[in-house]
């Protein structure tokens, strides 16, 4: 059976931490033929992570170069740098502060009332909420239209499936850039205030982007600002249906809001594994790693190191602040995370000011998390006063 098809990762890492926290799995392989390792304690994923130089992240480009074209996520240092500084000040905590208003909040307050609407006092927080909220605000962000949020999130999820399922992520990946060909030669025309508009007209080395560069970017963007926060959003709201009297103190002490998304950051990273390729022989916690090959840098086993964190299989609203990995680190820390943790604050602010009494269906059985490199519920079922 492959690892992604095992239905708990988290008892898979655990047992892996145990008995050998750096190692060859025994797995079939997507990258080539490489042999694939994994890294799964908290020390030695960060040491991984922060040593750009020893393990590389061009490998991305032998696994979603095929969907995603040339992208962020396969460049390694002066490139990298060039092509992050493209978009790093579009996503910089200052910037994405005024979209909570102008933006983040409306979108919101929009799906609710849409839910409060239909006078049935129930809802699926994933169809009716989480699985449209993230992806119009990158919509919106970036420029194209909104009222299309659904194809972007067909499109999303179609291309994060990357090589494990060609037959969704090819076709997804030509469908979007096909849709966007024409908003991009628009804003080639006649640039506007977008994110689209900048990265059309910016310039690296004294030249625009080229296309395979460009819709790189968009074929990144869209799905990274998309998916992995609808899926964040699903597994906090879960959480705290899950934890009822942790849901009642957040609701009465919005000072909490943030100690609950940090926990469900560690807890249910929603992207559990990064890929990486050692361009030397390394040394990763006293194991020698061989150059060349597929690792898997596991951050959802690190945040639930038992090392770092006491009892890490249990969510608790009132954990000491200790830094996860949710987000990664290095020099490819997620750019988007200041933008996730403010749709996630004002999401859960809006939820509850306006589902009152909000608590699972009790006519419905209480919904998993499931997923191995993606992680969320599928459903979630609710009622409200």
């Amino acid at each position: 059976m492959s690892i992604v098809d095992e239905p708990d990762p988290y008892e898979l890492w655990r047992e892996a931490r145990a008995s050998c926290p750096v190692g060859k799995v025994a797995d079939e392989d997507v990258s080539g033929g490489r042999e694939v390792w994994w890294v799964t304690r908290f020390a030695d994923v960060e040491h991984v992570l922060r040593d750009g130089d020893t393990f590389s992240s061009r490998i991305n480009d032998e696994t979603m170069g095929p969907v995603m074209g040339t992208t962020l996520i396969a460049m390694d240092g002066a490139e990298h740098r060039r092509h992050r500084d493209l978009v790093a000040k579009a996503f910089r905590p200052s910037a994405v502060e005024r979209w909570g208003e102008e933006l983040i909040r409306p979108t919101t307050v929009a799906l609710l009332e849409r839910i409060a609407r239909r006078g049935d006092r129930r809802a699926d927080l994933v169809a009716d909420l989480t699985h449209r909220y993230p992806v119009q605000i990158i919509a919106a962000i970036l420029g194209v239209p909104v009222e299309d949020h659904e194809l972007f999130q067909e499109w999303a999820e179609g291309i994060n499936h990357g090589p494990t399922d060609l037959s969704r992520s090819l076709p997804a990946s030509k469908a979007m850039t096909e849709y966007l060909r024409p908003i991009v030669e628009a804003r080639r025309a006649a640039p506007t205030d977008d994110l689209l508009s900048d990265l059309v007209t910016a310039e690296v080395d004294g030249h625009t982007l080229d296309e395979e560069h460009l819709y790189g970017f968009l074929r990144l963007l869209l799905p990274a600002g998309a998916e992995t926060t609808y899926r964040m959003l699903g597994s906090l709201l879960h959480s705290l249906l899950t934890h009822p009297d942790a849901l009642e103190e957040v609701r009465v002490d919005r000072t909490l809001v943030g100690a609950a998304i940090e926990e469900t950051l560690r807890f249910e990273t929603s992207v559990t594994i990064v890929n990486r390729e050692p361009l030397d022989d390394a040394d990763v916690g006293g194991c020698i790693v061989p150059a060349g090959v597929s690792l898997l840098v596991a951050t959802g086993s690190a945040n639930h190191d038992e090392s770092r964190y006491a009892r890490p299989d249990e969510w608790d609203l009132h954990r000491p602040p200790t830094p996860h990995l949710a987000f990664g680190t290095g020099r490819h820390q997620c750019l988007g995370m200041h933008l996730a943790r403010l749709e996630l604050r004002i999401a859960l602010e809006e939820v509850l000011d306006r589902l009152p009494g909000l608590r699972l269906d009790p006519d419905d059985p209480v919904p998993p998390i499931t997923g191995f490199a993606f992680r969320s519920p599928a459903r979630l079922p609710v009622v409200f006063d």
